[in-house]
């Protein structure tokens, strides 16, 4: 049975994408705060739709973290559930993503609407300058910048190499760094149709000043802070110290 909901969820989750994509791009006209009205919409949709097919229950932690000002977001990617998860959490907001996606029909077009930084993966430090020079445009007009440092989803209990970009963009503005852990990864596992009921831990950390470091360290001080609590709340970062002490 959890099979068929999580291939109905599936099905709700592309049509619904879609749904709210048309409903941005037709919109896209308006102010940038109305046309994310709908993402956030889709958001809530999900959260729904996540909570009676799949039991995902979900709490949202250290709220009170979050700054007054625009800020640069730097979560851990594992599931989709982030994605739509932190259209509630944060004010209005815009993402650094591959450019590949805005090319999907209906969704593609909506999100472009969105005005995301779309960067070419393969272009090294062109896309690092990218970022910085569309992140400080968008922060400039009140729209936060969300990434994944990672630039992938990673499966619960892995990490790598978090990119410079989002703490060079901070440094460069001198915006606030704001971390992100959640162990959504281990009730949706990678490349995998079946997701499990539980409590999903989606949890903000303390706000990074950037004065007085270097991106490099602003990168290490965030990917310390999210590691160590992915530590605390991922089931799968304990399954593999267990598989490292045996």
């Amino acid at each position: 049975m959890l099979i068929l909901r999580s291939v109905l969820f599936q099905f709700c989750f592309f049509a619904s994408a879609a749904f709210f994509g048309f409903l941005v791009m037709i919109f896209a006209f308006a102010p940038y705060p109305f046309r994310f009205r709908f993402a956030r919409g889709w958001a809530h949709t999900m959260l729904w739709l996540g909570k009676a097919l799949l039991g995902f229950d979900y709490s949202f932690e250290g709220l009170d973290e979050i700054p007054d000002e625009p800020s640069v977001v730097l979560i851990k990617h594992a599931t989709v559930f982030e994605t739509y998860a932190q259209l509630i959490v944060f004010p209005p907001q815009t993402w650094v993503l591959k450019r590949e996606l805005k090319w999907i029909p209906i969704f593609g077009w909506g999100l472009a609407a969105l005005r995301p930084i779309a960067i070419d993966r393969s272009a090294g430090r062109s896309a690092v300058t990218q970022v910085i020079e569309q992140g400080k445009e968008r922060l400039a007009r009140g729209i936060w910048v969300s990434i994944f440092p990672e630039g992938t989803r990673m499966p619960p209990g892995q990490t790598r190499k978090y990119g410079i970009s989002g703490a060079a963009l901070a440094k460069e503005v001198g915006c606030k760094i704001v971390p992100v852990a959640h162990n959504a990864g281990d009730l949706w596992p990678r490349r995998a149709l079946r997701r499990k009921p539980g409590l999903i831990r989606f949890c903000v950390g303390p706000p990074i000043e950037v004065v007085d470091h270097e991106p490099k360290q602003l990168n290490l001080l965030a990917q310390e802070w999210i590691e160590g609590k992915m530590r605390e709340i991922s089931v799968g970062y304990e399954e593999k110290a267990a598989v490292s002490d045996s």
